[in-house]
């Protein structure tokens, strides 16, 4: 039995028993559906204008259904769940987003949950800047139908979905293309966000540096938690993205599975660009921190050097302030410009000791 004709009778034993539900004309997606089409050997079928039609054919293996949501509600998840035989928990995840980057399987189908990025661009970095902005796409891939569930506004992903009906041999090839089409679409905007967060993070090390640089220190703890979002998004989807290289799944073809190894490269490769990014960030920190205590260290120095040059005079005067009788030259004539002499003679003195040990 051909692939497409055993997609196509798993789909109908795991699908509602009854006729296919008009999800479309009946409005029951409204403002959730972006778009939808079905399939037919990796050329989009123009000619099915009925979702009913395109889900009966799709039931028969004669292709597949794409259907694109945008921050569907709960009433919407649960049509779509009902008519693809869709998991609840897999739904709850999807309506409630904010989920942790992850790959589940439930009977035939496959739930992915994938972060999105987007870098933020600023004209300088404050201690509040937002560098980097994040979405989800949920992704259900089962036999006959792709669902993409989106949460964000700059997930989109009508770009991607037009430059897979630009390669139709390779769209043939299922359900399973889409899905690494999209996980490869999310690890590249990785890659473009570590790019520019270099940029910021090369900024702030040489600012970092410069004179009174440690009062940058907030903004770099403030690039530190943007990193962290970034990292939230990119670790966890490792372990995913192994299990879709490495594994056996009906819906993954050989050939798509060699697409997700290189997918799972790149991955990598930003991985360990985060983790450098959170060290670098952790280590500029830490050397802010050491150039606030040296700068107090010189501030106290500078005040206890003045401290003890003002000492001097200070002691000298309430020697001869002290009202005894018998105090000798109290009664010089020239008594009042020596003591001044001394005072200033002694503070001369100190100065350039301190100065000369780089106290002042």
């Amino acid at each position: 039995m051909s692939a497409p004709r055993r997609v196509g009778r798993v789909f109908a034993r795991r699908s509602a028993t009854g006729p296919p539900v008009d999800l479309v004309g009946s409005g029951k997606l409204d403002g959730s559906l972006i778009d939808w089409a079905f399939y037919r050997d990796g050329r989009r079928d123009e000619r099915i204008g009925s979702y009913v039609d395109a889900l009966t054919r799709a039931r028969r293996g004669d292709g597949f259904v794409w259907i694109g949501l945008f921050q569907p509600n709960e009433r919407q998840l649960a049509a779509i769940g009902a008519e693809f035989g869709l998991h609840p928990l897999a739904l709850e995840d999807a309506t409630e987003a904010h989920q942790r980057p992850k790959l589940e399987q439930y009977g035939d189908t496959l739930f992915a949950v994938l972060k999105t990025v987007r870098y933020v661009p600023h004209a300088t970095m404050t201690a509040t800047s937002e560098v980097v902005e994040s979405g989800e796409v949920m992704v259900f891939c089962g036999p006959g139908f792709v669902i993409t569930v989106r949460h964000g506004e700059h997930s989109a992903l009508a770009s991607l979905r037009q430059g897979l009906e630009k390669d139709p041999r390779r769209l043939a090839a299922g359900p399973g293309v889409v899905l690494h089409a999209i996980a490869d679409h999310v690890v590249d905007s990785y890659l473009e966000v570590a790019d520019q967060v270099q940029a910021d993070i090369d900024q702030i090390e040489i600012e970092m540096f410069s004179p009174r640089g440690w009062r940058n220190i907030e903004r770099v703890y403030q690039l530190k938690r943007e990193v962290l979002e970034l990292k939230r998004a990119v670790a966890p989807l490792t372990g995913p993205m192994r299990v879709l290289a490495t594994g056996q799944h009906p819906l993954i073809a050989d050939e798509t599975r060699t697409y997700f190894r290189d997918v799972e490269d790149h991955l990598l490769r930003v991985k360990e660009l985060v983790i450098s990014f959170d060290e670098l960030l952790s280590s500029i920190l830490q050397a802010g921190l050491a150039q606030v205590q040296v700068a107090e260290n010189e501030d106290m120095r500078r005040i206890s050097a003045w401290v003890a040059i003002v000492a001097v005079p200070t002691l000298i005067a309430g020697i001869y302030g002290m009202n005894f009788d018998n105090m000798p030259e109290l009664r010089w004539k020239s008594g009042y410009f020596v003591v001044l002499g001394a005072m200033a003679a002694a503070c001369t003195v100190l100065y350039r000791l301190f100065k000369r040990n780089r106290w002042l």
